[in-house]
């Protein structure tokens, strides 16, 4: 069969040196020879017959096309491509979408028999306002047997995959909650922090002692940190809940938010849904005619799709949705591409890049993820080999559903990645974190994040010496949310980063330099922050600490002192002889700051390497349209006297790639 195979290929191809299209329906069989008349039905047998057109007659020069046609392709396994998958420069190996097509990529079932509530007991749980709207279906009749389970997650901890979750109208449905909008305040922590004990408010947990699932999600100490707790007995007469172990990330505090989750007794409104999985049962209360949308549930938890050290490959135009993991992973690739797909509704993370070199994800969508949008981790940090890495041209937005905090839009770490002309919006924490070396974040579109946290930062990036050379221009960073947040946050003595060109609209507080030295805060145009720019001395003070403890052992860790670091950055081998807690070398020139608050500076000594000159405060800049949001500024503006450098406004965000000249 393979022999016979092989050989249609090759009359399709006219030769090794013409390129190849191979197509697949939903309607094709894996029998047939991949022509467009005759497709495939999965995408493996494309993959399977182009790793024997490899072994038999080598790729075609032009390389191949796996044409993906339009309808829905429900898996239950990754589409894993490996080494032998890959392409070559002059023979690439593409997965994409017809033209005019939208295929659809499903890690989950759908949802089919709902009907009205007829059960006493279910009745009787469910809240009156409920009752004759909430449906059923019964998962286990239809073969779908695989619920998952619900675990800890949130700060500090990784992205497992998550359990069954529900989607309609190609939206993530609500896990039934209390309250349903909003947080329950704890009242008391009378046994201390760490008992796993706390006292609630109002009576309201009455209604769940018939629930023996009950998981809380809260910012138990700190609102930069939260985390999902299952509860172990609640305590009517005493109003006290007690929870598994460990107990929240710092323990509990009077005061602090939560929301109960993961009970039927509070399915009360529309898009609230509840599995009982020892039955199978799902329970839900559709947000629009459950006859007109499907209802589907996530049940795969690898990576949709999943690339293993594979080169000159490109996904485009596909939509990856309704899965339990991840949208896509990548390990030790090179020559990537992942483009124009939307990747939305999943349980962890969009997309992750490890180890991968000369690639790039531009163009995507990538929306409703349980954690983060895109992380990278890529070039050796080492031996300082940038990745070459491109993530440009994004759309990221409402990402950290389950997990809110350090899962971030973007995460970066490694050396030399670029980040372009994203947008990333409405998410309850940070838009990008970085780490390591000599990466550029420029022309992105930032608004609406860290709307559910405090002491955040929209770009963020903290504590470690050994980060060097970091760019951060020409962003367009506005509309923050939270109390005690920075558009720009160079934490805990994070140092040696270039801030230029940037405009921030109320954006909180601007850029805040938490201690750190030799940054260069320069050309930015703040409109109305509290302050535009901060500067502390917190290494000499309350975190001078850290700076002798693991920020120094994380300098250590690099070999610092021996080629290529001692070369590329020599300030390296002096910087702890020389007060490494103060922040010195630090630079905040010909930046215009209007309205709101231009500066605030904590310092014990203030240090005469620190440059301060040639800002242009309260003083009309002269924009050519503020009331409108156009920042750019008229040819005659105050703002040249100081040297102001025009800022490029118009090229900022979302971009048509085939017109522009960055990529």
């Amino acid at each position: 069969m393979k022999a016979i195979l092989i050989l249609m290929l090759a009359l399709i191809v006219g030769g090794p040196a013409s390129s190849l299209d191979l197509h697949v329906a939903p309607n094709g069989n894996d029998k047939n020879p991949g022509t467009k008349r005759k497709p495939f039905a999965t995408l493996e047998a494309a993959q399977e017959a182009i790793r024997a057109l490899k072994k038999e007659n080598g790729l075609p020069t032009g390389g191949i096309t796996v044409w993906i046609h339009g309808g829905e392709y429900f898996r239950l396994t990754s589409f894993h491509l490996t080494k032998e998958d890959s392409g070559t420069h002059e023979s690439p190996i593409t997965y994409r979408a017809w033209p005019g097509t939208a295929p659809r990529i499903i890690g989950g079932a759908v949802v089919k028999g709902f009907e009205p509530l007829k059960e006493t007991d279910a009745l009787a749980r469910i809240h009156p306002e409920a009752r004759g709207k909430v449906l059923k279906a019964d998962l286990k009749a239809q073969g779908i047997t695989e619920y998952g389970k619900l675990s800890r997650r949130g700060f500090g901890m990784g992205s497992a995959p998550a359990h069954m979750e529900l989607f309609f109208q190609d939206s993530p449905m609500i896990l039934a909650r209390w309250p349903n909008d909003g947080w329950a305040r704890i009242a008391g922590v009378p046994d201390g922090p760490s008992a796993g004990r706390f006292v609630y408010e109002g009576d309201r947990p009455q209604r769940w002692l018939a629930s023996d699932d009950i998981w809380l999600h809260g910012y138990w100490t700190w609102d930069w940190a939260d985390s999902y707790e299952k509860v172990r007995t609640i305590d009517t007469q005493a109003k006290v809940i007690s929870t598994e172990p460990p107990h929240g990330v710092y323990g509990y505090k009077a005061g602090a938010r939560y929301y109960a989750l993961n009970i039927l007794e509070e399915l009360d409104q529309p898009g609230e849904y509840y599995i009982d999985r020892k039955q199978g049962v799902l329970y839900f209360w559709p947000p629009g005619p459950i006859n007109k949308h499907q209802a589907v549930v996530s049940i795969l938890e690898e990576p949709m799709i999943a690339l293993d050290n594979v080169e000159y490959v490109s996904i485009r135009d596909l939509t990856l949705e309704c899965t339990r993991g991840k949208g896509v992973e990548v390990r030790g690739a090179s020559h990537l591409e992942i483009a124009d797909c939307i990747i939305r509704n999943t349980g962890t993370v969009g997309i992750t890049l490890d180890n991968t070199l000369n690639s790039r994800i531009v163009s995507c969508e990538i929306c409703n993820t349980g954690d983060g949008g895109i992380s990278i981790n890529s070039g050796d940090r080492l031996s300082l080999t940038p990745s070459e890495c491109l993530i440009a041209n994004n759309r990221i937005h409402h990402f950290s559903r389950w997990s809110s905090t350090y899962h971030p839009g973007i995460s970066v770490q490694g050396v030399g990645v670029r980040i372009a002309h994203n947008l990333i919006h409405d998410a309850p924490h940070s838009a990008i974190i970085f780490h390591g070396n000599e990466h550029i974040i420029e022309y992105n579109e930032i608004h609406h994040v860290c709307m559910e946290t405090s002491d955040a930062g929209g770009i963020y990036a903290g504590r470690d010496f050994s980060c060097r050379r970091n760019v951060i221009r020409y962003n367009y960073i506005h509309d923050m949310g939270g109390a005690d947040v920075r558009s720009i946050y160079l934490d805990d003595n994070f140092s040696d980063v270039l801030v230029a060109g940037n405009i921030i609209y109320k954006g909180k507080m601007g850029v805040c330099i938490g201690g750190g030295r030799a940054n260069v805060i320069e050309n930015n145009i703040f409109i109305e922050c509290i302050p535009s720019v901060h500067l502390d001395n917190r290494g000499e003070n309350w975190a001078q600490a850290t700076v002798e403890g693991f920020v120094k052992e994380r300098l250590e860790a690099v070999n610092f002192r021996h080629a290529p670091w001692k070369d590329r950055y020599p300030e390296l081998l002096t910087l702890y002889d020389d007060e490494p807690g103060k922040p010195k070398y630090n630079v905040i020139e010909r930046n215009i700051s209007v309205g709101g608050e231009w500066l605030r500076i904590y310092s014990q000594n203030y240090d005469a390497t620190i440059s301060i000159k040639n800002n242009l405060v309260d003083i009309d800049p002269g924009f050519v349209d503020a009331a409108k949001n156009d920042f750019r500024l008229k040819d005659d503006s105050a703002a040249r006297k100081i040297g102001f450098r025009p800022i490029p406004f118009e090229k900022i965000g979302l971009v048509n790639i085939g017109d522009s000249e960055d990529f």
